[in-house]
């Protein structure tokens, strides 16, 4: 079966580190565009970083840049962000999913997976 599957959300406080999987099964990840999403509550689902295939290059919202670091494992067939000096404004329910180009303004318009909820709370 070819999914994606997202992991590692929690509660975190400000200031504090996460870091998400994003496992694949079914295909070779590292052959695929990766983005990841994140969706706060009433708040459409937004692009915020994303990985080429093959590593060649990398994308951050401004948002998040300087925090966030997105990452593979070919072995694992995985692809990691890496969350660090968390804000409350970036608790959302975070989502990855192949893309088809690493740029500003990635999207995806197929089905989602059911994510992983990151909140940031004190």
């Amino acid at each position: 079966q070819v999914q994606l599957v997202e992991s590692g959300g929690g509660l975190v406080q400000p200031g504090g580190s996460l870091r998400l999987s994003c496992a694949a099964s079914g295909f070779t990840l590292d052959y695929y565009s990766v983005g990841w999403f994140r969706q706060a509550p009433g708040q459409e689902r937004e692009g915020v970083v994303c990985i080429s295939s093959s590593n060649r290059s990398t994308y951050y919202a401004k948002s998040v840049k300087g925090r966030f670091a997105i990452s593979r494992d070919i072995a694992r067939n995985t692809v990691y962000l890496q969350m660090n000096s968390l804000k409350p404004e970036d608790t959302a329910v975070y989502y990855c999913a192949n893309i088809l180009l690493c740029e500003s303004g990635f999207s995806y318009r197929g089905s989602w997976g059911q994510g992983t909820q990151v909140t940031v709370s004190s």
